[in-house]
């Protein structure tokens, strides 16, 4: 009797803490316009690796993302890299596949609990997971160890999604010790916020949209009061991975003036690849130290875009947009009957706006009537 009272219990508070998890999410920031974080992510596997990239960099940028889990399973490279990095006065974050409580334990007594007053106003918080609603999309589980079961609508499919993030003991520590979760992603932005990230990292590359893709994820920011930012990605899957120098310094100035709060360039090494850097050459780091150059000058201003319009999705609508027979939530479910009109009204809408669309969903727990002069529903008759 005894133990299915208690069965009961943990039933009743799981699902409890479901509810709490799906309609408050996280803190709201205080979002400032005066910051701006600008750097490179590193992805090697040693501290020296770091140094010799922060070396390269620390002239023309403000921010370093340490996005090696070589690096975060050893404490002594991961306090090395970031003292080096604070050091030369750059901010930084730092990646976490997972907080580990048993493998490496350190990673909560040693070093997360110690973070901010070791590093101060330099830490600006964890790199938690990668990608979660793009794998979602792409796989059916944003986590391989975490599987969806008897879900049958997207309502379901958003719970499950946003829930199944918050409550990862990983999560929950960041929250519990105030530090701010970051992640990338190409889909699903609106659920990411939903799920505690309080910034998320739009990504240029594959030759994806730039416009719909900023749209989707500044406004998810801009209606949930969170921060956003961009990450120049990989272009091509084979050498040389990234765009040339003149496009890097185009996709720079156009996430800027869209609005980004953070902007990163990737970097991964390649094998077999002699350059120490990374994917990174010569042609890139000048693109970086012109971006830098204007952005600091008063002759060559980069004005910001302001925001016109939003485009308004139906409600838990999980698509991810990068095609028009991407998926909904699981790679088995459609597009479906509404995603030909919605294709086509947000395409003509990113032609007519442009950088000045946002896309966002309607949810009655926010408001932005009065955050846009132009709204238009996914099921308006757009011209």
């Amino acid at each position: 009797m005894k133990i299915k009272w208690l069965i009961l219990i943990i039933i009743l508070f799981t699902a409890t803490f479901s509810v709490i998890v799906y309609n408050h999410y996280s803190i709201e920031p205080e979002v400032s316009e005066e910051d701006f974080f600008f750097g490179v992510s590193f992805g090697g596997n040693t501290s020296n690796q770091a140094k010799l990239l922060i070396d390269r960099v620390k002239g023309y940028s403000n921010f370093f993302l340490i996005n090696s889990w070589d690096v975060t399973i050893n404490e002594t490279a991961l306090n090395e890299v970031c003292d080096y990095a604070a050091k030369a006065d750059l901010d930084f974050m730092v990646f976490f596949d997972f907080i580990s409580h048993t493998g490496y334990p350190w990673h909560l007594t040693g070093w997360l609990d110690t973070a901010k007053e070791r590093w101060e106003k330099h830490f600006l918080g964890v790199y938690l997971y990668d990608e979660p609603g793009g794998r979602q999309i792409a796989l059916g589980q944003w986590d391989e160890g975490i599987t969806p079961k008897n879900i049958s609508d997207y309502d379901e499919a958003a719970k499950f999604f946003v829930t199944s993030i918050f409550s990862t003991w990983s999560m929950r520590d960041l929250k519990n010790r105030g530090i701010p979760a970051f992640t990338s992603d190409f889909a699903l932005y609106w659920f990411d916020y939903l799920a505690g990230y309080d910034t998320v990292f739009v990504e240029f590359g594959w030759n994806h949209s730039i416009p719909q893709q900023v749209g989707l994820g500044r406004g998810a920011a801009n209606v949930q009061n969170k921060e956003w930012g961009a990450i120049i990605t990989w272009t091509f899957q084979q050498p040389p991975y990234l765009e040339d120098g003149t496009q890097l310094l185009e996709d720079m100035k156009t996430a800027y003036q869209a609005g980004a709060k953070y902007l990163i360039v990737f970097n991964y090494p390649t094998y077999p690849h002699d350059n120490p850097y990374g994917i990174l050459e010569d042609e890139h780091f000048d693109a970086m130290e012109t971006f830098w150059n204007m952005k600091q000058s008063p002759q060559t201003p980069l004005e910001k875009v302001e925001v016109e319009a939003a485009f308004v999705l139906p409600k838990d609508y999980g698509w991810g947009m990068l095609r028009p027979d991407d998926n909904i939530w699981f790679p088995e479910w459609g597009p479906d009957n509404k995603s030909a009109l919605i294709w086509e009204n947000m395409n003509t809408l990113i032609e007519k706006y442009g950088l000045k669309l946002d896309i966002i969903y309607d949810d009655p727990r926010f408001s932005f009537d009065e955050k846009y002069s132009n709204i238009y529903r996914w099921n308006d008759q757009i011209d």
